[in-house]
């Protein structure tokens, strides 16, 4: 059975990025705006593994990671950080937070596979 991927991320560019490679890697992928749109989705869904960006509009990733981890039904989906921050303050501060792992824009698809089944294990 394929894993489900959410991605949550305000720029078009980079869903569509995800979509191709996550598809490429025979996953399936359910795609959110931000953080907010990101919790809808969640009540829809029950993805393998989460991939949030920080910068978003309405809620950002620290918001929305925290925020999962704070729902009972959703509190153990890995959460992987793709974002341009790179700074040890913001990393702590995901990992905080309840993030899984951290990976920089732009991203490498072989890298961004092998991250995911590395969670999802």
């Amino acid at each position: 059975m394929p894993k489900t991927i959410l991605t949550v991320d305000d720029s078009r560019t980079i869903r569509e990025m995800l979509k191709a490679a996550l598809l490429d890697a025979g996953m399936e992928v359910v795609q959110a705006e931000d953080g907010i749109h990101g919790l809808e989705v969640l009540e829809s869904c029950e993805p393998d593994v989460i991939i949030t960006d920080i910068n978003m509009p309405r809620m950002d990733g620290f918001g929305f990671i925290e925020a999962v981890r704070g729902n009972g039904k959703h509190r153990a989906i890995p959460i992987l950080v793709l974002t341009t921050e790179s700074t040890d303050d913001k990393k702590d501060r995901a990992r905080r937070a309840g993030a899984s792992g951290w990976i920089i824009k732009p991203f490498d698809p072989v890298k961004l596979v092998t991250a995911i089944n590395r969670v999802a294990a």
